[in-house]
């Protein structure tokens, strides 16, 4: 819908300017016709006539140039009005300004690379887009719900007003330059075919899909999903927590939230070649010069090791 309201009132603007380009030739060709003037005398005394600025002729005019000057100065005064209440729309209405934002943010678009593409700004997506900016990841959100356009202006995310299951959107956000995709649009099936077309573009995109029914979560992983959420399952072990294991539960919430100074958990990818690469977790150094406490060591074939001992590697 956006783009088409963009088409149309660019292609207004086109017609305007070609519109003026046609009454300037008029305007000499007809000084040329009637006065024989030379094509630079005949426009500027088309300029200076539709200009209305009142300088000297450049030639005296006889009563046939007298009566076409009149003609080209009602012409001119009516399209100059028509411009000016056209214009003076745009601006009230904010047109010019869309225009102006949309390229900007085509521009932008253009040169990201590694971020996140969410799809959907329902709840969850607003969540996920609010982490993901307080984490100061790049990214861009997909939403076709023009109720939501003023919230997610107001908060200065950048977006494209499209449907996420065409292929063309997709690109449009950069799908092939992106580091991971998140699907969190209200529909299973929608969320599917994201997935689906995703990982036909980009098949090392990390791809997180939500579930809302059982059943979806074989669907999504067999469509290319990384990782598929249900909130449902989620809340309702959420709350069977809270319930059985209360300290628990808000103690990692604690490490999880990154909110308290004295208690943080993070990941942390040690590369091939990296100075910690092959060293026991000992000889490292980490607890003696960070104070840093060693959860779990995950290796890349997914294994988890819980508790490492001292003289586990690190790689």
């Amino acid at each position: 819908m956006e783009d088409a309201w963009l088409a149309t009132t660019g292609r207004r603007i086109i017609v305007l300017i070609i519109l003026s380009v046609l009454l300037m030739a008029f305007g000499s060709l007809g000084y040329m016709i009637v006065q024989d003037f030379t094509l630079i005398e005949a426009l500027y005394m088309t300029i200076i006539t539709l200009a209305t600025v009142g300088f000297t002729e450049v030639r005296p005019l006889d009563e046939s140039g007298r009566i076409f000057t009149m003609i080209l100065i009602l012409m001119g005064a009516g399209f100059v009005a028509f411009n000016l209440a056209y214009f003076s729309q745009l601006l009230l209405d904010g047109d010019l300004l869309e225009i102006y934002r949309r390229r900007k943010l085509e521009h932008q678009l253009d040169k990201l690379k590694d971020h996140y593409i969410v799809c959907g700004y329902g709840q969850m997506g607003q969540i996920i887009v609010q982490e993901l900016q307080k984490a100061g990841i790049p990214l861009v959100l997909i939403e076709n719900d023009d109720a939501l356009l003023i919230k997610i202006r107001e908060k200065r995310i950048p977006h494209l007003m499209g449907d996420a299951t065409e292929e063309e959107n997709l690109v449009a956000a950069g799908v092939r330059r992106a580091k991971g995709l998140v699907s969190v649009v209200s529909k299973d099936t929608e969320n599917v075919f994201i997935v689906l077309t995703a990982r036909d573009l980009n098949k090392d995109l990390m791809i997180l899909a939500r579930s809302g029914t059982p059943g979806t979560d074989k669907r999504l992983y067999k469509a290319g999903a990384d990782r598929v959420v249900s909130p449902f399952a989620i809340g309702a072990v959420r709350i069977a927590h809270n319930i059985l294991r209360p300290t628990v539960t808000d103690f990692v919430d604690l490490a999880l939230s990154g909110e308290g100074m004295e208690l943080s958990m993070e990941e942390i990818c040690i590369p091939e070649g990296a100075s910690l690469d092959g060293k026991e977790l000992m000889h490292s150094g980490i607890r003696s010069r960070y104070n840093l406490i060693i959860v779990a060591i995950k290796r890349s074939d997914g294994k988890m090791i819980y508790n490492p001992s001292p003289r586990e590697l690190l790689k």
